[in-house]
């Protein structure tokens, strides 16, 4: 009896050992960072300021935000950098497509990744609601394929359609999901600086608002320029 005791003792344990290490299994982080870094070069997290963008390649609101947060970007160089996240949200059109073609492209070259999300949101009506209603999963890939080699041209054409079967694409696309969840991002598009949600979105954002939350953090000296206090309003 006593035998039959540890025995059902041992099995129970290794039961539960089993249910931890899956547990364990799913929470495996990531082999890199998720993220696409605009411009050239690495981020530089210590003396610059970091903007993580979360946007949906078919989100109007993550379309509208893009030009103000894109001429910021340009006004303050490499005083800022940006990290841009994707969340393709289950309730817009063909989102996970659309993020899946940039993870394939920004791994055959990152410097058409942001050329194609501009691609995407310029024609973006193309791939939601009526458009693409009445197509099929494959017809709606061939057409998001087709796009993507209007930016990194048609020689291209072949390996972005391959990427679509690489199920490395697909677990890019899915950690991507995952990681904007982890930091409590439940719609695009979200903003968060140096680490800081910034209140207020879900909604574009305006280039003379990031001019009003970023000119203190780097330090701007211009009489004209908002003052610090102003600023940490947004975050207070």
């Amino acid at each position: 009896m006593k035998m039959l005791r540890t025995t059902i003792l041992q099995f129970a344990a290794l039961q539960v050992l089993f249910i931890l290490l899956g547990v364990g299994a799913d929470y495996i982080p990531p082999s890199r960072f998720d993220g696409f870094v605009y411009g050239k070069g690495n981020l530089n997290l210590l003396d610059t300021v970091l903007i993580e963008a979360f946007y949906d390649p078919v989100c109007p609101d993550s379309r509208d935000s893009w030009p103000p947060l894109k001429q910021a970007l340009h006004h303050y160089a490499s005083r800022v950098s940006l990290l841009l996240h994707l969340l393709p949200l289950p309730y817009h059109d063909n989102a996970f497509v659309t993020s899946r073609a940039l993870h394939i492209v920004n791994n055959l070259n990152a410097s058409a990744t942001f050329p194609l999300l501009e691609w995407f949101f310029r024609y973006q009506e193309n791939f939601y609601g009526a458009q693409t209603r009445n197509l099929s999963r494959a017809s709606i890939i061939e057409e998001v394929v087709k796009s993507a080699t209007q930016v990194v041209g048609s020689s291209y054409y072949k390996t972005i359609k391959n990427g679509f079967n690489d199920t490395t694409t697909d677990i890019q696309t899915r950690v991507s999901f995952k990681y904007a969840a982890s930091r409590g991002v439940y719609g695009t598009p979200f903003f968060y600086v140096n680490g800081f949600l910034l209140p207020d979105t879900g909604a574009a954002v305006d280039y003379k608002t990031w001019r009003k939350v970023i000119d203190p953090l780097v330090g701007a000296k211009n009489k004209k320029s908002i003052q610090n206090e102003e600023s940490l309003h947004f975050f207070l």
